[in-house]
């Protein structure tokens, strides 16, 4: 279906013939303007996709990379990641376990403000977390919560996280950006933030305007006078916006495209190397997906290396099912690689001599992931299986049928094996779209959990990890980088290994230079 070219801007809706017209036409004489050392002042305007009616501005319910970028901006929690994706203090200037990891303690950063000049207290922390773990109202990190029996403000800057279990990854779960802290008061409609930014304007589906936080603690950045999300309808639209000069940034280019808007001399190109996955999905408890044989077939009939070079144009590294790439504890499997014989073997001992026919649904909500939709299709023809896509928009697929697919496709970004156990891979894991749900899987990795040293338990993780590598739902075929574009007088972007864009959405960093 596809040659193994990057220059081929095969799948991006844009023919490289008329990107590089575009790109001309908009290319000013003379030497491209450079970002220079920081300045304060100026607005940045940030390109994405994948926005709709239902965008939020709530601290605690992201769900699409436009929400993820408010998320981070107007929002901080107790911790956070690095660049190189290790845990730092954020609002809390210390997080640290007892013994038996049973309670952890809390020091808030001395001087931290909301957005209004108030002061960020002990009892914001409390709100925060019982709003996260509201029984009637679960938020987006609930599940990483359900050990945590109490949090309580022990002094003027001390906060005691109380567990009915041990929990030596709490750290982890608390540097998520769905834990954000939010004012004892907080309404998600007109909301007093926490982070680098405050909120200007939020028109869902369309943009939002934010506005720098005087208060904000960090005093190393906040060179913006305001940063705008403006979302696009597609890919198409995102890069005509770019190479127009109507935004300074975007988000997620077609990895097809890349060089072709590298050779744009106003451009640059953010190339970072995550632990980002674009998985497909087989419901474990639907047939055909709930015979073991079948999903070890179709995780054979990839061909992992051209999977990467024609969908990621080579923008990646190759992935053997198995998530968290990044963790201390990530396994050494045999590299399982296509089998296309053993495959059909499989198949006919399930039942299907003759291969079978499924439909796979995909959507543009991530670079590279229809694509792969299209190169599987290939694929798995050589095997007898019959690829049917249904593709639809990004707001059907994160509508009501959101995890109820058969078969189907999604994006994470980068995280550690056990915390993307639980937010994807366990009964309560509120993104359950495999539907695998095994009380042994689930015992082995809670009691990874209440180890804090990750030599202790490392055998543990790796049994758990060869529970999902022989048996489980996903075919990770391999972990993309992300890859962004803007105007080459922004400065202060830098490889960022979350896989969130635009260095982790940091744009309390980010300055415009000076014409």
């Amino acid at each position: 279906m596809r040659t193994p070219n990057r220059r081929q801007a095969l799948g991006a809706g844009l023919s490289v013939s008329a990107i590089v017209g575009l790109s001309a036409c908009g290319t000013a004489t003379g030497a491209s303007l450079d970002a220079g050392k920081p300045v304060k002042g100026g607005t940045l305007r940030a390109g994405v996709t994948g926005g709709n009616a239902a965008d939020t501005i709530d601290a605690h319910i992201p769900v699409n990379s436009g929400d993820i970028a408010r998320t981070v901006n107007l929002y901080n929690c107790l911790l956070s990641r690095t660049d190189d994706y290790k845990i730092q203090p954020e609002l809390a200037e210390s997080f640290e376990p007892n013994g038996d990891a049973t309670v952890w303690t809390a020091t808030i950063r001395e001087g931290a403000k909301f957005s209004d000049g108030r002061d960020i207290t002990p009892d914001d922390v409390v709100f925060s977390f019982e709003r996260i773990n509201d029984p009637d109202d679960p938020k987006a990190a609930a599940a990483s919560f359900t050990m945590l029996d109490k949090v309580v403000a022990t002094g003027k800057r001390t906060v005691e996280f109380r567990l009915s279990e041990p929990n030596g990854l709490l750290n982890d779960s608390v540097s998520e950006y769905t834990t954000g802290i939010v004012p004892s008061d907080y309404d998600p409609k007109n909301p007093v933030c926490s982070g680098p930014f405050k909120l200007k304007s939020h028109d869902p589906g369309q943009s939002t305007v934010m506005e720098r936080n005087d208060y904000y603690w960090r005093k190393d950045g906040g060179f913006l006078d305001e940063a705008a999300i403006l979302n696009f309808n597609d890919s198409d639209a995102l890069i005509n916006a770019l190479l127009s000069s109507q935004v300074d940034a975007i988000a997620q280019i077609p990895l097809a495209l890349v060089e072709v808007i590298g050779a744009d001399e106003r451009m640059n190109i953010l190339n970072s190397k995550t632990g980002m996955w674009l998985p497909f999905t087989m419901r474990v408890d639907r047939p055909p997906f709930d015979d073991v044989k079948v999903r070890q077939a179709f995780r054979l009939v990839v061909d992992r290396d051209q999977m990467i070079e024609q969908v990621l144009s080579g923008f990646g590294t190759v992935g053997n099912d198995m998530f968290g790439p990044l963790s201390e504890n990530f396994p050494d499997f045999p590299q399982r690689k296509q089998d296309i014989p053993k495959a059909k073997k499989l198949l006919a001992e399930a039942g299907y001599p003759d291969g079978l026919e499924v439909e796979l649904v995909t959507a543009p909500i991530q670079s590279g992931v229809v694509e792969a939709a299209q190169v599987f299709a290939q694929q798995a023809a050589e095997a007898g299986i019959r690829v049917k896509i249904r593709k639809v928009d990004a707001t059907t697929f994160f509508g009501d049928e959101y995890l109820q697919w058969d078969f189907a496709q999604d994006f994470w970004y980068t995280r550690d094996f056990l915390p993307q156990c639980v937010s994807c891979s366990m009964d309560e894991s509120p993104f359950n779209e495999t539907h695998w749900d095994d009380p042994g899987f689930t015992k082995i990795v809670e009691k990874a959990r209440g180890i804090s040293d990750s030599a202790d338990r490392k055998n543990l993780e790796h049994e758990a990890q060869k529970q999902l590598y022989d048996d489980g739902g996903y075919i990770i075929w391999g972990f993309a980088n992300q890859v962004d574009a803007y105007q080459k007088y922004v400065g202060g972007l830098v490889p960022n290994a979350t896989g969130r864009p635009l260095s982790g959405w940091r744009l309390d960093r980010v300055w415009i230079g000076k014409v």
